[in-house]
């Protein structure tokens, strides 16, 4: 699977991990920075990979600011993302098995590496269940086209 990973610079090296934790688990990545501690703007990042998942350059993305929640505010502005901050297993499971999330949000400043290792393990690896919860994915898609 192709995935694009993004930061701001409040997640630097939280992204860094990320990139080799899916680079470890055969993923292909698109590593779209930032690589610096300076300040950027979350919103330019996010554009970034919610861009590439829009346009189905890659299937899915990871984004990490300092809580978030700006990147995936950001994120669903584009067409077909479905983007939030997951912050434990079950939201990381729930997000994928009901929602199809297709880019993770995550925070730089509140999560451990370990949970983030699991988080984004379990969001690789659940599927979508489709049925009845494709028929409400379809309802959000029906509201971007209005």
């Amino acid at each position: 699977m192709r995935i694009a990973v993004g930061s701001d610079h409040r997640g630097v090296n939280l992204r860094a991990k990320i990139v080799s934790l899916l680079q470890d688990l055969g993923q292909e990545v698109i590593d779209v920075g930032t690589q610096h501690h300076e300040p950027v703007d979350y919103p330019d990042i996010a554009a970034l990979v919610a861009e590439k998942v829009s346009s189905g350059e890659v299937q899915r993305g990871i984004l990490i600011c300092g809580t978030g929640l700006g990147m995936a505010i950001a994120a669903n502005k584009f067409p077909g993302v479905r983007a939030a901050p997951c912050h434990d297993d079950l939201t990381a499971e729930m997000s994928r098995r009901h929602n199809d999330l297709n880019v993770l949000c995550l925070s730089g400043d509140m999560l451990g590496e370990r949970l983030v290792d699991r988080l984004v393990e379990m969001w690789l690896k659940t599927d979508f269940e489709g049925g009845r919860h494709q028929r409400r994915v379809q309802k959000i898609a029906d509201l971007e086209n209005q």
